[in-house]
Formats: C-alpha cells, sequence, structure tokens
C-alpha cells in the first residue's frame, strides 16, 4: 500500500518547544500534505535552556511500529528524516529501504551538531553512521558544522564566503553521492546568515540579514517549509529562498514580540504568505 500525499516524518517529540516533530508535523500539513510520523524519541521539553529534560529513547518501538506497517506494506513517497540520535540512527539505516518506494524523495537533515562541535552524546561513529544515512538520502540539509564533520575536515568558527560554502557544499554531494545538497545557517564573512545550495552540477544562495540572538528550532522549520515546498513542485532554489524568507519573518515576529525564545518562534503566522507560493 502506498499513500501518494503522506510524508513520513522520523525525529524526536518535545512536549514543550517548537522544534523537530513539533514544527515539522504542523508544517507539512499546512502545506496540503498528509504526515506519517516516526517519533524516534519523547523529550519533556528540547534541549536549550529548560534544564535537565526527560528523554525516553523510542528505537524498540520503532522497529515495532515498523513491523506493524510491513504487514500492511505500507511504503512512502516522502520521507523527511530529522534528529535520530544513536539508537535510532540503526534502525532507519536498515529498514529506510523498506519504507520507501523505488522513487521515494528523501529528505534527510543530519542533526548532530553547531558552532564547530557535536552535540551532546555524539561521537564520532555516529558521524561516521550518519555519513553513510546520507548516501541513501536525495537532499542533504547540514549546517556549516555538520557538513565538515560528514567531510572529515577541521572545524572553524570563522565566517564564510559564498564561494567556500558553495565548494563545501560540493564536496558534499561528491564524496557522499547525494544529489541535492542545501547547506544552512551559513556565517558569512560580510555578516550576513545564507542558505547555499548545490543540485545537479547547478549552485545558488540565498543571503539575509543576520539577527542577533539564538532561535530554537529554525533549521527544523526550514528543512520543513523547504521539503513540503520541493514536493509540490517547486525547485529548490526556489524553495530554499522561501524558506529562508519564511524562517526570517519568523524571528523577527518573535524578537518584536519579546517572548521566551526557548518556546521558539512565531511560524504559524506566516502560514497564509508561504501558501500563496504554491
Amino acid at each position: 500500500m502506498t499513500l501518494p500525499n503522506q510524508v513520513l516524518i522520523s525525529q524526536d517529540l518535545s512536549c514543550v518547544g517548537q522544534v523537530s516533530l513539533g514544527v515539522a508535523l504542523p508544517i507539512v500539513a499546512a502545506l496540503d500534505l498528509q504526515p506519517a510520523v516516526l517519533p524516534t524519541a519523547l523529550l519533556s521539553t528540547h534541549t536549550g535552556g529548560f534544564g535537565a529534560n526527560t528523554y525516553l529513547d523510542l528505537s524498540q518501538q520503532m522497529q515495532q511500529i515498523i513491523a506493524h506497517w510491513q504487514t500492511l506494506e505500507l511504503k512512502f513517497n516522502a520521507i523527511y528524516l530529522g534528529y535520530l540520535g544513536k539508537a535510532a540512527l540503526p534502525v532507519l539505516a536498515e529498514h529506510l529501504s523498506n519504507l520507501a518506494t523505488a522513487n521515494a524523495q528523501i529528505l534527510l537533515d543530519p542533526v548532530m551538531g553547531d558552532h564547530g562541535r557535536l552535540y551532546s552524546g555524539f561521537d564520532q561513529a555516529y558521524v561516521a553512521a550518519m555519513r553513510q544515512l546520507a548516501r541513501q538520502a536525495d537532499v542533504l540539509t547540514p549546517n556549516v558544522t555538520e557538513a565538515r564533520f560528514l567531510l572529515e575536515q577541521p572545524q572553524s568558527q570563522q565566517g564564510l564566503t559564498i564561494a567556500a560554502a558553495t565548494d563545501l557544499a560540493s564536496q558534499l554531494s561528491q564524496q557522499l553521492a547525494v544529489p541535492n545538497v542545501i547547506l544552512t545557517g551559513v556565517p558569512l564573512i560580510n555578516g550576513q546568515i545564507a542558505v547555499v545550495g548545490c543540485s545537479q552540477q547547478k549552485t545558488w544562495s540565498w543571503q539575509t540579514t543576520r539577527l542577533p540572538g539564538h532561535y530554537f528550532g529554525t533549521g527544523d522549520i526550514f528543512a520543513s517549509v523547504c521539503f513540503g515546498l520541493w514536493l509540490h513542485g517547486l525547485s529548490l532554489e526556489d524553495a530554499s529562498q522561501q524558506a529562508m524568507l519564511f524562517v526570517q519573518q519568523a524571528i523577527e515576529r518573535t524578537a518584536a514580540a519579546a517572548t521566551d525564545i526557548r518556546l521558539g518562534v512565531d511560524y504559524a503566522a506566516g502560514f497564509q504568505q508561504l501558501l500563496a507560493k504554491l
């Protein structure tokens, strides 16, 4: 059984804080697609500023869910993978080919680090496993830190030029045999922030004003919007631009309202404008 408009989303769910599955599911649904979910973990809050959050690994439950789906011969035309975790990643690596149709479009956001460091609990073995999983993806959306870990390159906190970021994206595409790579949140030497893409030997970039502060969940929002628009037929170049603008405007609304940034950004107010792009 193949459900043509369904998008399988597999990542963690935080009970408080708009990140990961908490934003991916409503965004995919708002874009007139039907989300199906395969949660990797359940957290009381996300890990940014709330203190000692709880963490329930769901990798064993994932295997039971997949086993049930296999009795239904259930497969998906679109799959979106985000934060997985050390126990869940091997489950997806083993079963991804069984969950995907022959022509499935798979986006992998290899969430594992930022600011030149791996997130807590991850190590080089996790990076190596993520590198192998990336070879099954059609679209890869790492930040600069994740890109350098995947390429086994030294980390740096210095800003990049567009040319250097484009080279980084191109190297990922070539070395991991991923047809489409979108480098997100690229800090530029001119003080702006950019999205840089490499797709079938074509490259592009979009840049915008870099706003002060750190806002949780923006990478998840970007990937969700970009993937959803791409599934609707926009080019990845256009989809990435619209996703960048959507995130930028959500941050601006949140900054103007001066709300608690730990709770995430005000992205839902931009749905009407986003849907007009379809």
